[in-house]
């Protein structure tokens, strides 16, 4: 929302609030974009303080060393993050913007396994058995939309932190083309000319050709899902709990994609903007669930197979001794 109002330097002063102690700035003056700036400073306070507590409770209660480290690294992330989140206020950079949504990003996706790993259900997924050989590329599928949709996650904030207006305008079309819009130097200075016109900021053919990207990438996650999903309906079944996940990924594909035609249409309003990042934040984290179960239950079917293949050689042996 701060970025979608466009109020990120409505406090110009950091890690203080207009010279106050962060914790102490008076809430009478928590007015019109220092309402959503400084709110926003202390939900990251809150945030990294919880994430503190997380990493203290996995250290002291949690036997798997390696979740234990992700706790640690979790409280770096956090750190990290807050330091970027300042640096962005004081050193006035645009790129430091994109780079803290993208940390940002990263930090939910780990959030989310920590969490996932630390379920009955990832426990029970021990149980859970797959014909490897047909269930490898439903993985790989996986792991691909995922890196994608963080990818595009990427693409957006570049979008949103480079440029005040939207570079395109018209949806599904761009500027009237349905494929490739012409970004000639005459057809960028028509195109100018009309922004002008209408009190929108000029653009350029690289932050055109950004969001045709975007976009792109977008049907190319949608596409993934949806064979994603037929995948996991025929392959497995009986995997109950991968099937729903897939439908509830699929489905949120396809929410995202009227959100982002929706935040066009409405040149980038606030709470359509808003919402349409904080669903593809949902999205990613899906895709984090979904890959990190198809990557414990391929994980245990191999050892299961190596296993058993272990023990009928070890009676083979036994049998020609």
């Amino acid at each position: 929302m701060v970025t979608s109002k466009n109020v990120g330097l409505a406090v110009p002063d950091w890690p203080t609030t207009f010279g106050y102690n962060m914790f102490l700035f008076p809430v009478s003056k928590w007015v019109g974009g220092v309402l959503f700036e400084h709110t926003h400073r202390l939900m990251g306070s809150l945030v990294g303080f919880l994430t503190i507590v997380l990493a203290i409770w996995l250290w002291l209660g949690e036997s798997r060393q390696w979740l234990r480290r992700l706790g640690a690294i979790a409280v770096a992330g956090v750190i990290v993050q807050g330091i970027l989140g300042g640096l962005r206020v004081t050193m006035l950079k645009d790129q430091i913007g994109i780079f803290h949504a993208c940390v940002a990003q990263a930090f939910l996706g780990l959030l989310v396994f920590i969490a996932l790993a630390t379920t009955r259900f990832w426990s029970a997924l021990a149980n859970q058995r797959i014909n490897l050989q047909r269930f490898t590329p439903i993985k790989t599928l996986a792991i691909a939309i995922t890196i994608a949709t963080y990818g595009q996650l990427a693409l957006g904030a570049t979008m949103r932190h480079q440029h005040r207006d939207l570079a395109i305008l018209d949806f599904p079309t761009a500027y009237g083309a349905w494929v490739v819009p012409d970004t000639s130097a005459q057809a960028l200075a028509k195109i100018n000319a009309w922004r002008d016109a209408r009190g929108l900021s000029s653009v350029n053919a690289f932050q055109i050709w950004l969001q045709m990207v975007h976009r792109f990438v977008a049907a190319m996650i949608a596409i993934g899902v949806v064979v994603f999903f037929r995948r996991v309906s025929t392959e497995t079944p009986d995997f109950v709990a991968l099937k729903r996940l897939s439908m509830l990924w699929m489905l949120s594909v396809f929410g995202q994609i009227g959100l982002g035609a929706w935040t066009i249409w409405s040149n980038k309003a606030a709470d359509v903007a808003t919402a349409h990042v904080a669903l593809g934040a949902v999205l990613l984290s899906l895709g984090v669930i979904v890959t990190a179960i198809c990557w414990r239950v391929s994980g245990q079917s191999a050892c299961s197979e190596a296993t058993a293949v272990g023990q009928n050689l070890l009676r083979g042996e036994q049998v020609s001794a």
